[in-house]
């Protein structure tokens, strides 16, 4: 299956002036697209365009070679789309809300009913079918959007911000649900939450301030951050003042001090050693770079 989008230097202004994108490029094929970035970098503002809910200001949207703002139903038909503020009818069964939104679709009746069984059945929702939704947990109902965003069986699947206000088992969940569902398709993941893509992302594209900063492979980055990353150990009373002056990833408590990992171009204090970067170093590296963060 044919599957290219291209994001060839898109800008989007908001009407009172806030520019959201500047010149974001991207071209993407087959497999899990990480796009991650602080809130406020973007990344909803270009989900909308990619799902033809908004016309990029200047650039252009490319799918298969077909400008998507002039041609949207050349995407449309072939794309599934989860929002961040999705929202289901909860005196509705998960069967009832999934069989309506194939109807508003156009999918044929009988072609209708296989596909929604074959999606609630992807997601592990087959038992929970014909309970109604408001009964949902936050990862249920999140799982039913995603059967949504696979009624069409698209090649394009959006979804953004994912598993804000998911516990950890069911954001663990959606992430393998993710990743079974790449196979050819395209899948563009867009969150905030560094660890809901580095198990499973193919690629990465980190986006500030309407910018693109990096995209390439995960490993590409943790290449460039090499050197950066640090471990230090600091008494409580010199904590505050290390969080001033440095970008910390996290810190634990010891017996002798607190253990810090953060990113700095050079030796932050006496005692400190380098460290191999995870991705969330080499993230927060990027942003620190840029004055992001």
């Amino acid at each position: 299956m044919h599957c290219e989008l291209r994001v060839e230097g898109v800008g989007y202004r908001y009407p009172n002036g806030h520019e959201a994108l500047a010149g974001v490029d991207l071209a993407l094929g087959p497999g899990i697209l990480g796009l991650l970035g602080p809130n406020g970098a973007g990344k909803s503002t270009l989900m909308r365009i990619l799902a033809t809910l908004s016309r990029p200001g200047s650039g252009r949207v490319t799918w298969n070679g077909t400008d998507i703002a002039r041609q949207p139903d050349a995407l449309r038909a072939e794309l599934g789309y989860l929002p961040q503020d999705f929202g289901v009818y909860p005196a509705l069964s998960a069967r009832e809300f999934l069989a309506y939104l194939a109807a508003v679709k156009g999918l044929p009746l009988k072609r209708a009913r296989d596909r929604v069984d074959e999606c609630l059945a992807l997601v592990g929702l087959s038992e929970a079918a014909d309970r109604r939704l408001g009964g949902f947990s936050g990862g249920m109902r999140q799982r039913v959007g995603i059967a949504q965003a696979l009624l069409n069986d698209p090649r394009l699947l959006i979804v953004d911000e994912p598993t804000v206000g998911l516990d950890p088992e069911e954001r663990l969940r959606f992430r393998h649900l993710i990743t079974d569902l790449a196979g050819q398709r395209l899948v563009i993941l867009s969150t905030h939450i560094v660890s809901d893509i580095e198990a499973s992302a193919t690629s990465l594209a980190v986006m500030a301030r309407g910018k693109r900063l990096f995209h390439g492979e995960p490993e590409q980055l943790m290449a460039q951050a090499s050197g950066h990353a640090w471990e230090w150990t600091v008494p409580e009373s010199e904590l505050a003042d290390a969080r001033a002056r440095f970008a910390i990833s996290s810190s634990l408590r010891r017996a002798d001090g607190i253990r810090l990992r953060l990113v700095s171009e050079q030796s932050p204090g006496q005692g400190a050693t380098v460290v191999e970067p995870d991705l969330e170093d080499a993230y927060l590296w990027l942003l620190e770079r840029h004055g992001a963060r």
